[in-house]
């Protein structure tokens, strides 16, 4: 094997919703090189996307099963590819770059690969994240900041999506973290990222993230509302992860408060803020309290709403009560399905190509 194990992987990785570019500098090369050996590399360009049995992996690579499945749970205890048990069978699927071996990687990162991280992230991450103009994430604000009489979808009530969820698993938030080992950090909490049913599985099993229960997980959430986080879970109905996002370590929240990109690149904002007129003081606390600066004061507060994420967090520092959510009558669904969302980015990116 030659290096060429790990440009092979670069290609086979660039084939996901959100792809692995090739830069000028080869930094994605070396992120490679960090977090797999030649082997490894070569061994996971024979995986598919969809789960399987190490069998059928190791008939396309030639070798016995024996060889092949102590191998591919080494490489799923060290995060480079995705492990699941069904029936007492354990499959085995490729993971992307993100969502995927990056926030798999959040235990052994060093100062040197958050570097690589951030290289890659300003030379290319950016862009792909977004050039699809199809959002990844959906704003999930808390219930209670939302008007009483909206009628909500399932999907959108967080607390009893929580309570409703097989497992729970909780790990340190990659962002901050990497923003961390390079000094860049905020003093927000750091275990944040949550995930739930199989990939919360995955992670309690590889040792990623530690199991919790759904009173702890709501508690973290309330935490993290306090903190001024945003509750932002992948844009699709079924409920796999919620991440708890700042705007100074975030990579998709980055793009809007540091680059000035349009928020449909990054996050699906099912609401937005109402201020009643009648209860607004003028007390400037929404302002400060706004991660994307989506509100301004007249001769009351007034918002942006081509900024505003609806993710609450405004109201629920309004002590008047003057703020509160409704859904967006031009809001999009979520996709029924991670998958239909990656296939529809898919779409999306040839079309831009």
């Amino acid at each position: 094997m030659t290096v060429n194990s790990y440009e092979k992987l670069r290609e086979f990785l660039d084939q996901f919703p959100i792809g692995f570019r090739k830069t000028q500098s080869g930094v994605e090369i070396e992120i490679l090189r960090w977090l797999f050996t030649e082997e490894e590399a070569e061994l996971t360009t024979f995986l598919t996307i969809r789960p399987e049995g190490a069998s059928s992996i190791a008939k396309r690579v030639g070798k016995t099963l024996v060889e092949i499945e102590d191998k591919l749970e080494v490489m799923a205890k060290k995060g480079l590819i995705f492990r699941s048990r069904r029936d007492d069978k354990t499959l085995f699927n490729a993971a992307p770059f993100m969502i995927g071996l990056y926030e798999y990687s959040v235990k052994k990162i060093d100062k040197e690969l958050a570097q690589l991280f951030k290289e890659y992230y300003h030379t290319a991450g950016l862009e792909e994240i977004g050039v699809s103009n199809i959002p990844g994430f959906k704003v999930i604000p808390l219930e209670e900041t939302i008007k009483t009489d909206t009628t909500l979808f399932p999907y959108l009530m967080l607390k009893e999506s929580i309570r409703n969820a097989r497992v729970i698993a909780v790990a340190d938030c990659i962002c901050r973290k990497e923003s961390q080992l390079l000094n860049e950090g905020c003093k927000h909490p750091m275990e944040t990222c949550l995930s739930f049913g199989t990939a919360a599985e995955y992670y309690i099993e590889n040792n990623i993230g530690r199991k919790i229960t759904a009173e702890e997980a709501i508690k973290i959430i309330k935490e993290a509302d306090e903190s001024g986080l945003v509750h932002a879970g992948a844009n699709s109905k079924h409920l796999s992860n919620i991440c708890n996002c700042c705007p100074c370590c975030c990579a998709s929240m980055k793009g809007m408060t540091q680059f000035g990109q349009d928020k449909k690149k990054f996050m699906n904002a099912v609401f937005e803020s109402i201020i009643d007129e009648e209860l607004c003081v003028v007390c400037g606390n929404c302002i400060e309290r706004c991660p994307v600066k989506a509100i301004n004061i007249e001769d009351i507060a007034i918002v942006n709403r081509d900024l505003c994420l609806g993710c609450g967090l405004c109201a629920s520092v309004c002590q008047e009560e003057a703020i509160s959510l409704k859904p967006r009558k031009d809001g999009e669904e979520p996709f029924n399905r991670v998958f239909d969302m990656g296939v529809a980015i898919l779409e999306a990116k040839r079309r831009n190509s």
